[in-house]
């Protein structure tokens, strides 16, 4: 009999279920989740390539131009993209990676993004590899030149190199001098005795790039550029 009548009870409150529930669910809103978006385009993009070793991303250089640069642009947002290259020793293969990388990200930005202020920039090899973007002709050495396309300079308002190799090759010099293109949009930072960049012998003159406040001071010529 009990058995009868727990099933007897659990009929009825099933029907009831089946009776009450559809119109409860007539009066609740309709929840609709929102379509996976990317992110919006940002007001400015700092597209930077990392020196010869360092870990994937930006590198301390990037970071410290990126985070200065957002201290001075006001309410406009900074995004970031850190050049996808080995940065390694087999400088050959690895700066036209990063030269490859950077002009596909200006190209994607351009198609894309085509009102957001790009800024390129980059630190030692990564100084190299922005060089074979923004230089008129083949650079002095072994590697071949492959400058973005006028179409896709245009949305580059900035460009700031660190720790420049161009600067010591024979026939070559500061970016601004070897750039048409690019040489009013162009900073280009040489700390006191850098070995790379320089005459002088100093390897740790090479990593004080954001002690010497060069870095701020690079931030300051891009901000004034990207307003």
């Amino acid at each position: 009999m009990m058995c009868q009548h727990g099933y007897m009870l659990f009929e009825r409150f099933r029907g009831f279920l089946a009776a009450v529930l559809p119109a409860v669910a007539a009066t609740l809103p309709i929840v609709v989740a929102p379509p996976a978006s990317a992110d919006p385009c940002p007001d400015i993009e700092v597209i930077f390539a990392r020196g010869t070793g360092a870990d994937p991303g930006l590198g301390f250089v990037g970071d410290a131009l990126v985070n200065s640069l957002r201290s001075k642009v006001g309410g406009q947002s900074v995004g970031t993209y850190a050049v996808n290259y080995p940065a390694g020793w087999n400088f050959d293969t690895s700066a036209p990676a990063g030269a490859a990388d950077a002009s596909a990200r200006v190209q994607w930005m351009a198609d894309n993004c085509p009102n957001t202020k790009l800024v390129l920039g980059g630190m030692s090899q990564g100084a190299g590899v922005i060089d074979l973007i923004t230089v008129d002709a083949t650079p002095p050495g072994r590697f071949t030149a492959t400058p973005l396309p006028p179409r896709l300079a245009d949305h580059v308002a900035a460009v700031a190199v660190f720790g420049n190799p161009l600067r010591t090759m024979r026939g070559g010099g500061p970016l601004p001098a070897m750039s048409r293109t690019f040489g009013p949009k162009t900073i280009d930072m040489c700390a006191l005795d850098d070995i790379f960049c320089s005459p002088g012998k100093s390897l740790p003159a090479h990593f004080a790039y954001v002690e010497n406040g060069m870095t701020d001071q690079a931030a300051d010529f891009v901000a004034a550029r990207v307003r």
